[in-house]
């Protein structure tokens, strides 16, 4: 099965952001590609909260997911859109950083809200709380495609094995990951991370990025470290996209998974235990 991650450098406006990401897109299902996959905060990178209230949306209004989904029913292909930044009802006023799933047809199959907040001191200079802003979701989710199970997540969530492991046992064989990786941790945890948790699970990671230096009207600029990923069950590197935006196209044999699970049974091996 071919594939193609989308690695993007967008800015906090949106609709500009859009007109590039639709590009490459057309660039990936020209390619022949049958399931593309964007990054995290495919909308917009911003760490201005009030600029987000003013150029977020509702999932419902929102005119990223709209347009992908409408990509997506005319080509034919299986979208995941790595996380969009919108707005909520109810309680705090925080945004939501979900993910989601499109089918062929257009139709959202299913949706992830990030659990794992990047609330860090990176050093003297960057640190980050996400929490302040984006309200955490609390579901694990799984979601069925014709060519196999897909466990959802984004980014941060990646230092957190057991979610991994309890998607592997729900019947994942793809973990999504979708990023905007700082580039301090990325250079020093990015494929480890990523490849410990295709190796721990038989399960290929694809780990669609941002990169570079994010354009900001409110004048915040933001880095991130590019690399997209795809790694094989048995912890090969099949991709590294390297920091240039673009599309970058893959081959996934779901057969990989069958041969890394026989030689190293660890799903089946798990056993209880008592917490000291």
């Amino acid at each position: 099965m071919k594939i193609a991650l989308l690695q993007l450098n967008v800015s906090d406006d949106p609709a500009a952001n859009l007109v590039k990401t639709r590009a490459l897109l057309g660039e990936a299902v020209a390619g022949g590609a049958e399931f593309v996959l964007t990054p995290e905060v495919t909308n917009c990178v911003s760490t201005s909260r009030s600029h987000q209230q003013s150029v977020l949306a509702y999932e419902e209004d929102d005119a990223t997911l709209a347009a992908l989904r409408e990509e997506a029913a005319k080509a034919g292909i299986w979208l995941l859109i790595g996380s969009l930044g919108l707005k909520t009802r109810g309680g705090d006023g925080r945004f939501a950083n979900r993910s989601f799933l499109i089918s062929p047809q257009g139709e959202i199959v299913a949706r992830y809200d990030k659990i794992h907040m990047f609330d860090v001191d990176i050093n003297e200079t960057e640190s980050y709380r996400e929490s302040a802003g984006y309200r955490p979701g609390d579901k694990a989710v799984v979601a069925e495609t014709p060519f196999g199970k897909i466990g959802m997540s984004i980014c941060y969530d990646m230092r957190f094995p057991a979610l991994y492991q309890a998607l592997a046992e729900a019947g994942a064989r793809i973990l999504t990951m979708p990023a905007a990786f700082s580039p301090v941790t990325g250079a020093a945890h990015w494929h480890s991370l990523l490849r410990a948790r295709a190796i721990e699970n038989g399960c290929y990671v694809l780990a669609p990025a941002q990169t570079g230096t994010h354009a900001s009207a409110a004048h915040i600029t933001r880095d991130t470290y590019g690399h997209s990923l795809v790694v094989a069950p048995w912890g090969e590197v099949v991709l590294d996209a390297g920091t240039a935006p673009g599309v970058y196209f893959c081959d996934m044999d779901m057969e990989e998974c069958d041969k890394a699970r026989a030689k190293v049974p660890s799903l089946a091996n798990r056993r209880p235990f008592a917490a000291p």
